[in-house]
């Protein structure tokens, strides 16, 4: 990789090989995906887990089947980038069986979000990052002309690329009562809240020591982020963080009170209300880059 790359850009035609690491896609879906993949300019190649037979009714397929896929598309020299289908659960099942070695041989961006969480933290522990962003069956299409909106605005990061100097600013970021500081410097890690606690106490999860944290959620009542922020600062992690990026919490009680109560007292900078996460629209971010939080400029700053 280029150094001037954090992340290279997407040859034209790229192959995208299309994985399912977590549930199952809703019934018809499937058959929409490498068409729409297509429509945006890449290739297509859908691995056979994606096709199932679906196990224990939230699986995609068998944890075998899964983890194969997961390697072969790292392997093969065909894909450029790694797509997950979508989340759901099912990716912490597989993080024992992951061969490293593999991963670390053949880095390719994986491409995804929610409880992708646990496998972006596995290659955050590699050195190599990570894109979390939608994914095909529940974003781009269950999303409707949204999540087609949120396709194209990642067909264009991917073929773009992302390098040092770029700055990230979504359109009309509105002031947030929680954003505090100026500005502070790290490596972006993170995504789903009650994906990533789940990691912690075992090796999967990411070293906060100096990094930006982002969290983002779906469905979780107020108490429950409490729950969450509490194992996170009983674990040290919210201290050693430099400072907070905060996504959506969507599809329940806004969260905010319970943000407000942990994070403005640690003093370090917050920048609040991004539109990423389980939203829309859902801006793609890059997991694993040393980028700077401004806080004042509503940006990120690679």
């Amino acid at each position: 990789m280029n150094d001037f790359f954090l992340m290279r850009p997407l040859p034209a035609g790229a192959c995208l090989g299309v994985v399912a690491p977590a549930g199952p896609p809703k019934p018809g879906v499937l058959e929409q995906v490498a068409p729409l993949i297509e429509q945006l300019g890449f290739r297509a190649k859908l691995f056979p887990g994606c096709a199932g037979p679906a196990q224990l009714g939230h699986l995609a397929a068998a944890d075998a089947q899964r983890l194969a896929d997961l390697h072969a598309a790292f392997a093969d020299p065909e894909v450029d980038a790694v797509l997950c289908l979508r989340g759901g659960y099912g990716c912490i099942r597989l993080l024992d069986g992951l061969d490293l070695a593999l991963l670390k041989r053949h880095p390719k961006p994986l491409i995804g979000y929610s409880d992708i969480t646990s496998l972006h933290g596995a290659l955050d522990r590699l050195g190599l990052p990570a894109w979390h962003a939608p994914m095909p069956a529940s974003d781009w299409i269950d999303k409707g002309p949204s999540g087609l909106d949120d396709a194209r605005r990642l067909a264009a990061q991917l073929q773009r690329g992302l390098r040092t100097g770029d700055v990230l600013a979504p359109e009309d970021l509105p002031a947030h009562p929680l954003s505090q500081g100026e500005r502070a410097r790290g490596r972006l890690i993170g995504g789903n809240l009650s994906v990533l606690v789940s990691s912690l106490g075992t090796r999967w999860m990411p070293d906060a020591r100096g990094a930006i944290l982002f969290l983002e959620d779906i469905a979780e009542d107020p108490y429950r982020v409490d729950r969450y922020l509490a194992q996170l600062r009983l674990a040290g992690v919210l201290d050693a963080a430099a400072g907070f990026l905060i996504g959506s919490f969507s599809d329940a009680e806004a969260p905010d009170a319970v943000l407000a109560d942990y994070l403005p007292q640690l003093g370090k900078p917050i920048l609040a209300g991004w539109p990423s996460g389980h939203c829309c629209p859902n801006l793609p971010l890059p997991l694993g880059v040393p980028l700077t939080l401004d806080v004042a400029g509503r940006c990120l700053r690679m």
